[in-house]
């Protein structure tokens, strides 16, 4: 069963509070979070603020209780209501228990009704413990306990921890990857995949094989039969009846998975509707070929605080004496944590490369763009034949989630934040997260809040006089 409610930290806020709540003296400490929401229907909390309550401000710090001063949660309201971002109080459980206990119960019927006094509909409380494993509860003004289906975190390992009563008895155990306990888990997950063409439809296909339990698709464009040979789950008759490329991939998907796991978004990725749609995931792969594009969905993944795998690969091509030869095959596989260095960050795109891109399809030289937008580099192929490359970084780009999530690698996941291969070289290369210098990100945990991701485009359109 899919999550109705979800906690979304993003890895740098996470190493933040676990840092702050477990000082090293076995006493408990609090933290207060101030979350953005996601768009409807999904009900996602978005870390946006965490104010650690300083360990001398509090008037008793023990190993299974704490007090601290109100004058903490006076801030949060102030820092809060001008959006009504909801309010989580968060503290450790240095013992491990891994549940709330009677003091926490009581401490909740007392200060949680002070919170719906100032502002909001929706509040919580939630504990931590030694491991970083967190559990949380909602509460409307009825005060009835609701737990949190599911909390994340996306940092250099991508963490899931779960509501249920099963992961009460073995929170700290992670599924194993490549086995039924990663594909019951991803059963319960909703992946976005922006761009279903050459690499995007092969990186649905593996989302979909591995059992994601929805999976959104999002590509405006219809299938030709000039790329056929590069489409997976595509046929001549698609692209003779103009078949939109989501709608082919979604039946496919249907056939062999069956009703409501495959959801096609028939829209550009900088449109409202499309951004609505990704904002609904859990995870983000970005196949598309603009810079644009990739603006955007960098811009999702920090406003929705979303995981993000963006794969690209190209062939660069070069004159000879005997005329055009091909230099190499490459690929390049970022993953981009929230909170972290964004593809902007890495100079995947740049203000002036958006606008030069801008310019040359706003009003190009026709050669000069089929030049440019192709596989190849320096040759126009209607059809190049280049599935398997699309396939070497769809699969690099997959294993990456799952490297991340279920991790097993002999060496850190914060030294693989960029994978780069050659065919040509026979060589792949990395960098590390520590290699980009992370900028200001000023729609991180943005939310719901319009307009959506900063950008006056996607502004809702207002109908009716003024």
């Amino acid at each position: 069963m899919m999550p109705a409610t979800t906690l979304a930290f993003a890895g740098v806020t996470h190493r933040q509070v676990q840092t702050h709540l477990f000082p090293g003296d076995g006493c408990e400490a609090a933290a207060i979070l101030l979350c953005a929401r996601t768009p409807g229907p999904r009900h996602k909390l978005l870390v946006r603020e965490a104010i650690l309550v300083p360990h001398a401000a509090c008037a008793r710090r023990e190993r299974d209780a704490i007090s601290w001063p109100g004058r903490y949660i006076e801030q949060a309201i102030d820092n809060g209501e001008a959006e009504e971002l909801v309010i989580i109080l968060l503290h450790s459980h240095p013992g491990g228990l891994f549940a709330f206990s009677d003091i926490d119960d009581a401490s909740d019927r007392a200060t949680i009704p002070c919170l719906f006094q100032a502002y909001g509909h929706w509040h919580g409380s939630a504990i931590m413990t030694p491991n970083g494993a967190i559990r949380g509860r909602l509460y409307g003004p009825d005060m009835a306990p609701r737990p949190i289906d599911l909390i994340t975190s996306a940092g250099d390992d991508i963490h899931f921890w779960w509501g249920d009563e099963r992961s009460l008895t073995a929170p700290n155990i992670r599924p194993v990857a490549f086995t039924g306990g990663m594909t019951g888990e991803l059963a319960r997950l909703h992946a976005v995949v922006i761009g279903v063409s050459g690499t995007g439809s092969i990186q649905a296909e593996q989302a979909a094989r591995l059992g994601f339990g929805r999976i959104t698709l999002i590509d405006f464009d219809k299938i030709e039969r000039k790329n056929l040979n590069r489409i997976l789950n595509t046929s001549f008759a698609d692209a003779q009846a103009g078949c939109l490329k989501v709608d082919a991939f979604a039946a496919a998907i249907t056939a062999y998975r069956g009703p409501d796991v495959a959801v096609p978004v028939a829209a550009s990725i900088n449109t409202r509707e499309a951004v609505l749609a990704a904002s609904q995931g859990d995870v983000l792969f970005c196949c598309v070929d603009t810079l644009e594009a990739r603006h955007v969905a960098d811009l999702v993944a920090a406003a929705f605080v979303m995981p993000l795998f963006d794969v690209g690969v190209v062939i660069p091509g070069r004159k000879t004496a005997y005329g055009f030869a091909i230099a190499d095959a490459v690929g390049r596989i970022d993953y981009v944590q929230p909170g972290g260095a964004t593809l902007c960050d890495r100079k995947v795109y740049t203000s002036e490369t958006l606008r030069a891109e801008y310019l040359r399809w706003a009003a190009p030289d026709a050669h000069a763009q089929e030049l440019e937008a192709g596989y190849i580099k320096g040759a126009i192929e209607e059809a190049p034949a280049v599935i398997t490359l699309n396939m070497r970084a769809a699969s690099a780009c997959m294993n990456e989630f799952i490297l991340r999530a279920y991790p097993f690698r002999l060496e850190p996941n914060r030294d693989f934040t960029r994978t780069l291969f050659s065919l040509a070289a026979v060589d792949e290369d990395h960098l590390s997260e520590d290699d980009f210098e992370v900028g200001p990100n000023p729609v991180f945990a943005r939310g719901s809040l319009e307009p959506l991701l900063g950008l006056p485009a996607l502004a809702p359109i207002k109908t009716g006089q003024p």
